[in-house]
């Protein structure tokens, strides 16, 4: 069963003491099963982002010893720093990361603030999917007042702490409060302008966030409010929707900065809230100069990003995942105010394991690697190499055709194939790994014990399921390497003739892929006591290596017609 994940994104505040910041984030350490992905701390701020992640049990306890920590070391009577805040762990949001909703995750949110406010005494407001009422949905609602007015918020009835203290002691004023909650994956985003001005960054805030700006007569900044019947302020719209923003001065940094959160990237996407600043800077007399990153981001939004970008400059799409990346990094200037790493950024990244796969050697550590006396990588893992090597000079020729002077009009149809290529590649690369972890649960299933008839049993259980899997994964290789000749055929006869002979040398490495897997197919598939399962995927694979046979013959007929 695969393991639920939830990400925990608490804003302390100090960014300016490392080792209080250090104290604090490493206790969540403490708890087995926790990874700490990111500390992000702002010296004008006075705060810091920190990122963890684990099993919702284990997130609860991290959270609550880090809230603790935080409150020993933070003393919120002495603290100043741009952005709003209330608490010493201002906000502490759970975010749903696999295998469980939100209704789920905020259930955990109440667990959480119930331990907080019993066992520590700090008062605090669920919002957002937490929320118990719908007025303290909004963090800006129940921050409102900061904590210089936390003391009269704790004695108002309306706003009276979902837990903990309801009155201001001689701890909660140290403390202060904490806001907890279940949300989607927020994006906390600020865009660097060329102004010292806090009233111009705002101004453009204004016209981007949802809730944009409220309605005046006369001079929209001085002139009198304009109140609806119900004795409301009249708003007028921003442009972009689950955006919210603010402007500051940053002296870090010597500049004005808009600072946004993006509430929902399906709706608002970092680039289309990048691009709209710029133009909205650029109405103003302004200019964007890049943008910062706070805390993590998921893959997703960064390659979204990079084909944003990039079909604005009418380049292809099928490029590596990486070179994706630094056009959405060079695209959005996040590397305007300090290096952008990758790595330590993007959430997929920081949660990949230590063990290294075969993909992740260099070519002559691969090779070695096949060479030496042990029996893994063997014939499937190779096959599925050539096959990735083999749809790459597909992909290649496909990239360098939409790059063609005069062939402008038709940069979209090569870049399709390229996307296609990629993800041909992609599944190839996936499944060298694959082979021989296939391989390897076989080699497992022989070490169980066979003492009892029953350890016999379940030994002969687990062979049997390992070498029917051992037998399909070349098979995906055979089916994945026959598709992608699609790739190379389409480029063989519209793509750059100069090309001709690396879309043909494609077409046999996906052949020679095809022919390997298949003889893993039929030596694996021998050792299977089921025969209607056997013998159906030995059929299916007969016919799949009969057709890239076909093909292999008509290309080579092609070629030389050419040439």
């Amino acid at each position: 069963m695969n393991k639920q994940l939830i990400e925990c994104v608490p804003n302390i505040s100090e960014g300016r003491d490392s080792h209080k910041i250090n104290e604090i984030a490493k206790v969540v350490e403490t708890v087995e099963g926790i990874k700490l992905l990111d500390i992000d701390p702002g010296k004008a701020t006075n705060r810091t982002v920190i990122t963890f992640v684990g099993e919702p049990e284990n997130v609860i306890e991290a959270a609550f010893r880090l809230i603790k920590k935080a409150a020993e070391l933070i003393d919120m009577s002495k603290h100043f720093g741009e952005h709003p805040r209330f608490g010493a762990t201002d906000v502490c949001p759970l975010v749903p990361i696999s295998n469980i909703t939100l209704e789920e995750t905020a259930v955990y949110a109440h667990k959480l603030g119930e331990r907080v406010g019993k066992e520590l005494g700090i008062p605090g407001y669920f919002y957002e999917k937490a929320a118990k009422e719908d007025k303290r949905k909004n963090l800006a609602s129940c921050r409102a007042g900061e904590y210089e007015g936390l003391k009269e918020k704790l004695i108002n009835p309306l706003w009276k702490p979902d837990f903990g203290s309801a009155e201001f002691n001689q701890s909660v004023a140290k403390t202060g409060a904490i806001a907890i909650s279940a949300r989607d994956f927020l994006i906390a985003y600020n865009i660097n302008l060329n102004t010292t001005s806090t009233r111009r960054a705002n101004a453009i805030a204004f016209d981007i966030r949802e809730a944009g700006r409220i309605l005046r007569e006369g001079n929209p900044a001085t002139g009198k409010i304009v109140i609806d019947e119900k004795g409301e302020p009249i708003r007028i719209p921003g442009k972009l929707k689950a955006v919210k923003g603010i402007g500051w001065y940053i002296e870090e940094y010597g500049i004005a900065q808009i600072s946004y959160n993006l509430t929902n990237i399906s709706i608002t996407p970092m680039h289309i809230a990048f691009d709209e600043t710029v133009n909205a800077a650029a109405e103003r007399g302004l200019r964007v100069t890049g943008s910062e990153l706070i805390g993590l981001i998921p893959l997703k939004a960064m390659l979204d990003a990079g084909d944003y970008f990039l079909r604005k400059q009418e380049r292809s799409l099928g490029i590596s995942e990486e070179e994706k990346i630094k056009i959405a990094v060079k695209s959005l200037g996040l590397d305007d105010l300090k290096p952008f790493n990758p790595k330590e950024k993007i959430i997929e990244y920081m949660l990949e394991g230590d063990a290294k796969k075969l993909i992740d050697l260099t070519v002559n550590d691969f090779a070695e690697e096949t060479a030496s006396e042990s029996m893994a990588p063997g014939g499937g893992s190779i096959s599925a190499y050539v096959g990735a090597l083999g749809v790459s000079l597909g992909t290649m020729v496909a990239n360098l055709s939409a790059h063609k002077a005069g062939w402008d009009d038709k940069w979209e149809f090569y870049s399709k194939w390229a996307e296609k290529g990629q993800a041909y590649k992609n599944k190839l690369l996936f499944l060298v790994d694959e082979d021989t972890n296939a391989f390897n649960k076989i080699i497992d299933g022989f070490r169980m014990p066979k003492s009892t008839e029953e350890e016999k049993k379940a030994r002969k259980t687990a062979v049997e399921n390992a070498t029917k899997y051992a037998t399909e994964i070349p098979f995906q290789v055979m089916e994945t390497a026959f598709n992608s000749m699609e790739v190379m055929q389409a480029m063989l006869k519209e793509g750059l003739q100069s090309s001709l002979s690396d879309a043909g040398v494609g077409v046999l490495c996906a052949k020679t892929a095809v022919t390997g897997a298949y003889f893993n197919v039929k030596i694996n598939a021998k050792d299977i006591k089921d025969r209607v399962f056997a013998d159906a995927i030995l059929e299916k694979a007969q016919t799949i290596y009969e057709k890239a046979v076909a093909i292999e013959n008509e290309t080579i007929s092609y070629i030389n017609s050419k040439m």
